[in-house]
Parts: C-alpha cells; structure tokens; sequence
C-alpha cells in the first residue's frame, strides 16, 4: 500500500483554490506525489508528467515479459506433447 506524507495529502477544495502552487510543486520534484482527498479519503494522486510516462514503460515491459514467458511455456507443452487437438477440446466441452 502507498503511504503519504502530511505534506502530500491535500484537501480537495484547497487543491482547487491553489492548483498553481500544487503544480509547481509537482513540476519542480518538492513533492513526489500529491494525495487529492475527498471526505479524508484519497480519491486521487496527481504525479510529474515524467513519473507518469516512467511508470507507463515500466507497465509496458512487465507486460511484454508476462507474454513471452507465456509464449515460453506454450512452445515448452509443444516439445513435451502436453497439448490436445482442437478437436478434443471440443469434444471434452460438449460432456
């Protein structure tokens, strides 16, 4: 779970009135994140454009490895005749 520090956690309406100021924080790496609360619950984490655009890689490349690790293992059930024709898998779903 993500923890915040006082200093990140910032009403919903004060966030509206000082959006400036926020951004700037944001901008210039003060904060490393800004936590929007809403009725004191976190409704939304405003981040540097470039924190977002490092973490979208990042996503991108667990996703790519999480496929080839699947490719791996289905040409690894192809070597050790761990697969089924079609035909039977049809056949075990009409039962």
């Amino acid at each position: 779970m993500v923890s915040y520090t006082t200093n990140e956690l910032i009403p919903s309406s004060e966030f509206a009135k000082k959006f400036g100021a926020y951004l700037t924080q944001i901008k210039e790496h003060s904060v490393e994140k800004l936590a929007i609360l809403k009725n004191n619950k976190v409704e939304a984490v405003v981040i540097s454009k470039d924190e977002y655009e490092r973490m979208k890689e990042a996503l991108k490349e667990i996703e790519a490895q999480q496929i080839l690790h699947a490719v791996h293992e289905g040409l690894e059930d192809v070597h050790q005749n761990r697969t089924h024709a079609i035909e039977t898998l049809w056949d075990a779903l009409d039962d």
